[in-house]
C-alpha cells in the first residue's frame, strides 16, 4: 500500500502510496541512506495507520502538496447553482490511460511473442488511445466504455461492411478490459469493464475441399506452387508454420516434419502454443514433394518454400496472386488458404485414422476441437455413414437367425463346479421343433374333436391353436444374435 523508494534522477527518498484509489508520490529532501530510510519509514507507518483508522488528513502529513489541495477540493460540499443544482464532481488524479497503457506494455512485453506485441500496439495506437488516451485511467466509467463499443460498431469495416465485426470488437474490448483490470488492481478502484459481456460471434463453418477437388487443384496450380500446396493439403500445417519451415526441421530418415517455429508478420517466432510443437509424419506424397523441393531450394535457402530471394513466402502475396486466381479459374467458392488445414483433418477422419493421432498431427492438446469442428464432414466424405454397422450385421446374420442351445455333447452330463454351461449357436432351421404342448381345458376338448379329422401334411392338426404356451417339459432355448 505504501513504500519508500529512491528516485534515480535526484537520489532523494520518495513515499509512494495509494489513497482513495489514486496513486500518490511525495518526495522528501532526504538522501538515500539507511538512517534516512528508517526515519521516512516511521512516517509511512503512522500514515498507513491513520488511513486505516479513517483519520488521515493529507495536508497534515504533506503540507503545501499539490495533491493535498486536490483532495481538499474533492471533498468540499457540492455547489448548487441556479435551478438545476449542478453538483461539482471531484477531480480525478493519477496517470492517464495512455501513460498507464504504455507502462503496462513495457512491463508485460517480456511475456508475449513479438507478433502479439505488434498487434497489441496497433490496437492501442489505432483504437484505444485516440478515445481514452487523455482520460485519467481511474475516471473511465462504464458509460464511456459502452459508448466506445457502440462507436466501433459504426466504423467502416472491411470491404463494403458497415462497422467492425463482433469478433474484432471483442478483441479490442479484451485489450481494454485487461488494462483497466490491471489499473484497478494497482490503484485500488473497481474496473468499470468487469461486468460488460462479450458480443456474440456468429459461428462460421469450415469449408474443406474434397479429395477430388484437391487433386484438381494440384493438377492445375502453377508448377512452382504445386509442392507447396501438396504439403499444405496433406499435413494440416498452419500458414505461419509451413511458411517458416526450415530444412533443418525436415527429417527424411524418419519421415518427420518437426514443427518448431512459425513465421508471422515477417519474423520467425515461437509456435502459437506449446502444444503446437509437434512432429508430423510424412505420407508418401508429402515425402516426394519435399524431395522435389529439396532439389530446388535445398542449397539456396534455409527455408523449404521461399521466393527468388530465398526469403519465406509472403502469405498476402500468395493469396492474392496465386490462391484466389486459382479458385476463380476452377470455379470454386472463394475461401482462405487456411482451409487447407481443415481439408487435411477431414481427409484423415474420412480415412479412418485414430482421432488422437489426428489431434496430435494438427497440434491440438485434445480431441474435443477435432470432433466439434470436423466430425460432421466424415459422412459427406465417405458416403458410408453407418456402413460399419451394416457390414457387422451382414456378416453375423447372413446365414439367417441363430439360436443358442446346450452343447449336445454335454447333454445329461453334470458340469464341474465353477464352470459355465457350454452353449452352441446353430441356424434356426437346424434346430429341432419345439415340443407340442399337451392341450388343456377347452383347447383339449377342441383337440379331441379335431383329431377325428385328417391331419395337414407337415403341420399340426387343423384347429390347433399355435399360440398355446409350451409346457415346462419343452426344450429350453432362447433366440440370440451371436
Amino acid at each position: 500500500m505504501a513504500k519508500v523508494v529512491a528516485r534515480k534522477e535526484t537520489g532523494k527518498l520518495q513515499i509512494d502510496f495509494t489513497y482513495k484509489g489514486v496513486r500518490c508520490r511525495e518526495q522528501t529532501a532526504l538522501t538515500d541512506s539507511p538512517a534516512n530510510r528508517k526515519r521516512v519509514q516511521a512516517v509511512v507507518d503512522k500514515m498507513v495507520a491513520a488511513i486505516k483508522e479513517g483519520r488521515f488528513e493529507y495536508s497534515e502529513f504533506f503540507p503545501g502538496s499539490a495533491m493535498a489541495a486536490r483532495f481538499q477540493l474533492a471533498h468540499e460540499p457540492a455547489e448548487s447553482k441556479t435551478e438545476g443544482k449542478r453538483v461539482q464532481e471531484p477531480e480525478h488524479t493519477g496517470p492517464t490511460f495512455s501513460e498507464f497503457a504504455d507502462q503496462w506494455v513495457q512491463e508485460r512485453s517480456i511475456e508475449w511473442r513479438r507478433s502479439h506485441i505488434r498487434s497489441l500496439l496497433s490496437t492501442l495506437d489505432g483504437r484505444l488511445k485516440p478515445y481514452f488516451g487523455n482520460k485519467v485511467v481511474s475516471s473511465i466509467t462504464k458509460t464511456d466504455i459502452l459508448a466506445f463499443r457502440a462507436a466501433l460498431a459504426k466504423e467502416p469495416g472491411r470491404g463494403d461492411k458497415v462497422g467492425l465485426s463482433p469478433k474484432r470488437i471483442n478483441e479490442i474490448m479484451g485489450t481494454l478490459r485487461q488494462i483497466l483490470a490491471e489499473a484497478a488492481d494497482r490503484l485500488e478502484f473497481t474496473s468499470p469493464a468487469m461486468n460488460i459481456k462479450r458480443l456474440r460471434v456468429k459461428k462460421t463453418d469450415v469449408q474443406p475441399f474434397t479429395l477430388d477437388q484437391v487433386q484438381t487443384i494440384l493438377a492445375t496450380v502453377r508448377p512452382d506452387f504445386k509442392d507447396y500446396l501438396q504439403v499444405r493439403f496433406l499435413t494440416g500445417m498452419r500458414t505461419g508454420e509451413i511458411n517458416g519451415l526450415k530444412w533443418k526441421y525436415v527429417d527424411f530418415e524418419h519421415r518427420l516434419i518437426l514443427v518448431r517455429e512459425t513465421h508471422v508478420l515477417g519474423e520467425d517466432d515461437y509456435t502459437k502454443t506449446d502444444g503446437s510443437q509437434r512432429d508430423i509424419r510424412m505420407s508418401q506424397p508429402v515425402y516426394e514433394a519435399l524431395k522435389r523441393q529439396q532439389a530446388i531450394t535445398g542449397r539456396t535457402s534455409d527455408y523449404v518454400f521461399c521466393n527468388l530471394l530465398g526469403e519465406p513466402l509472403d502469405n498476402t502475396n500468395f493469396t492474392k496472386r496465386v490462391w484466389y486466381p486459382l479458385l476463380r479459374h476452377l470455379g470454386y467458392e472463394m475461401r482462405r488458404p487456411y482451409q487447407t488445414r481443415h481439408t487435411a483433418a477431414t481427409l484423415w477422419l474420412a480415412a479412418g485414422e485414430a482421432p488422437e493421432w489426428i489431434a496430435h498431427q494438427l497440434g491440438h492438446t485434445s480431441t474435443e476441437m477435432l470432433f466439434k469442428t470436423y466430425s460432421r464432414y466424415v459422412p459427406n466424405m465417405t458416403r458410408q455413414d453407418g456402413s460399419a454397422m451394416d457390414r457387422l450385421l451382414a456378416s453375423r446374420m447372413g446365414a439367417g437367425p441363430l439360436v443358442r442351445i446346450e452343447d449336445p455333447s454335454t447333454v445329461g452330463l453334470r458340469q464341474p463346479s465353477g464352470l459355465p454351461r457350454r452353449d452352441v449357436y446353430v441356424p434356426i432351421e437346424h434346430q429341432a421343433p419345439m415340443a407340442v404342448p399337451k392341450p388343456r381345458g377347452r383347447i383339449a376338448a377342441t383337440r379331441r374333436v379335431v383329431d377325428r379329422t385328417p391331419h395337414n401334411q407337415g403341420g399340426p392338426p387343423l384347429g390347433y391353436v399355435t399360440g398355446a404356451m409350451p409346457s415346462r417339459h419343452s426344450t429350453r432355448m432362447a433366440l440370440a444374435v451371436h
